[in-house]
């Protein structure tokens, strides 16, 4: 494990069956590295500018109450998963997000459900896991779908200084799962270089695969070096990477992805292709930031 190894790992819990699915996720990790696991439920008070807010203090008992209650669900569901691991519970006032990334400063990985109570059928991911993701301190991992317990842990590779850190979150979460490592690296996007006539041309296309491969090597070595009991298999694919990883999550236990790779802009808080696999991916999404 890297320096947060010793962190807890911190999840999100608001009362929805995707949360309870991100708890039971969670405290399967947590047992995994030996770390305690920490239960935050956020509620947030009426703004004073709102009419009659004085006087609406039963309600925000209420909201209160309903996150201790959540909260113990949330307990009960953790102890049944892992019940060596001790689990702590922070019921906290304010923006759900803005609580959440200032948490996240203080743990080894943040874990949130795919959709909370707050959304409608049909949405996708909710706000809230896409603020974490874009805004958090440390990795932030987004379940989705039933997780599965089988299958390799999936890595996008692109050499950015957030790939760099991706392979290695890839490679601990691989070794502790004793589970099989897939570094994809999309060499290329397919529909530009169909437009610039590159598919079929089989001199080019070998020539590019092949230096792919050298890149994949280079930029996977020193996690190979620390993790030698891994198993590895490279995919250099002729395509773009959103297609390439969501091809292969179909059959992996976890995605890992940097929170933004070669093609972000200075500024640009999340990348097309992690914010997709947040939408899409049929498996639980890790998006690990830059080293601070």
């Amino acid at each position: 494990m890297s320096e947060t190894r010793d962190l807890p790992v911190m999840v999100g819990v608001d009362g929805s069956e995707s949360a309870t699915r991100a708890v039971r996720w969670a405290a399967r990790e947590a047992a995994g590295r030996g770390v305690p696991l920490v239960l935050v439920s956020v509620w947030t008070p009426v703004p004073p500018g709102v009419p009659h807010a004085a006087t609406l203090g039963p309600y925000e008992d209420g909201l209160i109450e309903q996150g201790r209650q959540w909260l113990a669900d949330a307990a009960a569901a953790a102890a049944q998963e892992a019940p060596d691991v001790p689990a702590g519970t922070r019921l906290a006032s304010g923006s759900v997000a803005g609580q959440l990334v200032g948490r996240s400063a203080a743990a080894g990985l943040m874990v949130l459900g795919s959709r909370g109570l707050g959304g409608f059928t049909g949405l996708l991911v909710g706000s809230i896991a896409v603020a974490v993701a874009t805004h958090g301190h440390c990795p932030v991992v987004v379940v989705r779908g039933t997780p599965a317990q089988e299958g390799p842990v999936l890595v996008g590779v692109d050499g950015s200084p957030t790939s760099r850190e991706a392979i290695r979150f890839a490679f601990d979460a691989a070794a502790l799962r004793d589970a099989p490592l897939v570094a994809v690296h999309a060499w290329r996007d397919a529909s530009a270089a169909a437009r610039h006539g590159v598919r079929g041309q089989d001199a080019q296309e070998q020539a590019l695969r092949e230096h792919g491969a050298q890149a994949l090597d280079r930029w996977l070595a020193d996690a190979r070096a620390d993790h030698p009991d891994v198993r590895v298999e490279r995919v250099v694919a002729p395509d773009g990477p959103t297609a390439a990883l969501l091809d292969r999550a179909k059959d992996s236990r976890l995605v890992v992805v940097g929170s933004r790779g070669r093609g972000g802009f200075r500024g640009l808080l999340l990348g097309s292709t992690s914010q997709a696999l947040i939408y899409h991916a049929p498996c639980p999404v890790a998006v690990v930031p830059p080293a601070e």
